[in-house]
């Protein structure tokens, strides 16, 4: 099966259209992708969707992770955790008092990093011994199962100053840095073969495109993570280490945002030659934010550590891009879901 044929909703039937009217059949094909919704806008209004899906459409949920494309969304759960659970205690301290907001981003990064290191091994695993994979298969949803760890290290550095002085703070602090690794090593394959594949066979099937931003998400993320972690090193090890760990946020940060330029730059116009001829909506067009937002958590927490003008520009004109691109998807998924219920057609094909 290729990418596209997976991916590619059927044409809704006027008999499926009537089973949307009926309130659980609705949930019946929500796929693993739908979770990019929540990551993309931070709530969990899809989340529980899809624990109803998984209650009431078990045997269709469970043939999800035979479908080598689809697989590789099982990524987005674990990230919609650690997005919410972030925002949680970022953002909700005012209403729920600190306490509470620690106690829920504490659970909920804990779900999520044991979910993202489990589809980091499985679905990898799954694609060397299971899936069929054509020479052009690779695309940018293969780095959905293996960034959550990475989500996993920017999340657990907001959790150090909570967390008991001493052995505790470094623990944490040692395991973000290696989730970091593990997810950059990976993403840095994955990224390789995405290029190749480009330049072997081209762009490819126009509903694929947005997938493309999808690369931006290990690279912004990776940026956040190491800057992070080295704003919060000093509550956990010496003085000098500190110095050190923060020092290289900068370092590794600026070159590898300057390579997310240069494939955002490539992104852009690659989707605008697309979108003149013709791009298809789907839940793929989540990849406009998520990944996006990742560069501008990114380049804010360089501008931190430098003192940048320019940095903090890129990081407004970043956040202004993601707002924009935030408000044309949700209202294209709303108008899919809520309005016509075309995006709950089940995908053209599938495994299993």
């Amino acid at each position: 099966m290729s990418t596209a044929q997976a991916l590619r909703p059927a044409a809704p039937s006027r008999m499926f259209l009537r089973e949307l009217e009926r309130p659980m059949h609705m949930f019946r094909n929500i796929t693993p992708n739908w979770y990019a919704s929540v990551m993309g806008t931070g709530i969990v209004a899809n989340a529980a969707a899809t624990v109803i899906h998984w209650v009431t459409n078990r045997q269709t949920a469970r043939t999800h992770h035979l479908n080598p494309v689809m697989a590789h969304f099982y990524g987005a759960p674990a990230m919609a955790l650690l997005t919410v659970g972030a925002g949680t205690i970022l953002l909700g301290r005012d209403v729920l008092g600190e306490q509470t907001a620690v106690a829920v981003d504490a659970v909920l990064w804990t779900l999520g990093t044991i979910m993202g290191l489990a589809t980091a091994v499985a679905v990898p695993y799954l694609t060397f011994t299971k899936f069929t994979v054509a020479a052009d298969s690779a695309f940018g949803g293969w780095l959905m199962p293996i960034v959550p760890p990475m989500v996993s290290a920017s999340t657990g550095a907001l959790l150090i100053p909570y967390l008991p002085d001493g052995q505790a703070r470094l623990t944490m602090l040692l395991a973000c840095y290696a989730m970091f690794g593990l997810s950059l090593v990976a993403s840095l394959i994955v990224i390789t073969l995405i290029w190749s594949r480009l330049t072997t066979h081209k762009i490819g099937v126009a509903a694929m495109v947005p997938t493309l931003w999808i690369v931006l998400g290990p690279l912004g993320q990776s940026v956040t993570a190491v800057n992070l972690l080295g704003g919060n090193a000093h509550l956990a090890t010496t003085a000098p280490l500190a110095e050190a760990l923060q020092a290289f946020g900068v370092i590794y940060g600026v070159p590898v945002l300057g390579f997310a330029a240069l494939w955002a730059a490539l992104a852009l116009a690659i989707t605008l030659r697309t979108a003149r001829e013709h791009l298809p909506f789907s839940l793929t067009w989540w990849s406009f934010t998520f990944p996006v937002g990742t560069c501008v958590t990114g380049l804010t927490g360089v501008a931190l550590h430098t003192g940048s003008v320019a940095f903090q520009a890129a990081a407004v004109l970043a956040f202004a891009a993601l707002l924009g691109a935030w408000a044309v998807v949700a209202i294209r998924t709303f108008r899919g879901s809520a309005l016509t219920g075309t995006l709950f057609v089940p995908p053209a094909a599938k495994i299993g």
